[in-house]
């Protein structure tokens, strides 16, 4: 990286920072000098001094801001899994134990198996994007914060 930036004359830290999951508060750049543990958040993670990163670890799997990014997963995968695992087994059963209601023509030579099994693609992508979409917009600023917090927490503890 410092070969890049020496070439192209400039230093690292005049590069502006084009990330998305940059947050200049949870990284403490965007705080006062006095401010508040963890950004003045009520479910932050408590910055106590702890002496391994065994502890750090489960400090921050305890804190209530963990718990409520572990529900907010929990929440969305576990009905989306039952539900696409019911649909994906309705249509095998179907298929093997009501073979003439699956070879119904739809269209042409297009028949009900085939419209269904479609539909078993479709449902993947719809779901891949759902949980996309739930994550970037119930859990991942969340988590993101909780990353930072536990990063903050760790440095300078010597590992074992």
């Amino acid at each position: 990286m410092e070969q890049v930036d020496e070439q192209e004359g400039r230093d690292a830290s005049a590069m502006a920072v084009d990330d998305p999951w940059y947050d200049a508060t949870a990284s403490g750049r965007g705080e006062e000098a006095g401010g508040a543990p963890g950004g003045g958040r009520p479910d932050a993670v408590p910055r106590q001094r702890v002496h391994s990163t065994a502890e750090i670890y489960l400090e921050v799997q305890r804190s209530p801001a963990f718990q409520e990014v572990r529900g907010r997963y929990r929440r969305f995968v576990f009905p989306a899994t039952l539900a696409f695992l019911l649909w994906y087994l309705a249509y095998v059963v179907a298929a093997t134990a009501a073979p003439g209601l699956m070879a119904r023509p739809v269209a042409g030579a297009v028949n009900v198996a085939m419209v269904a099994g479609l539909g078993q693609f479709l449902t993947t992508f719809l779901l891949t994007w759902a949980y996309a979409r739930h994550a970037r917009l119930r859990r991942d600023r969340a988590a993101l914060e909780l990353r930072w917090d536990t990063q903050e927490m760790t440095r300078g503890v010597v590992q074992p």
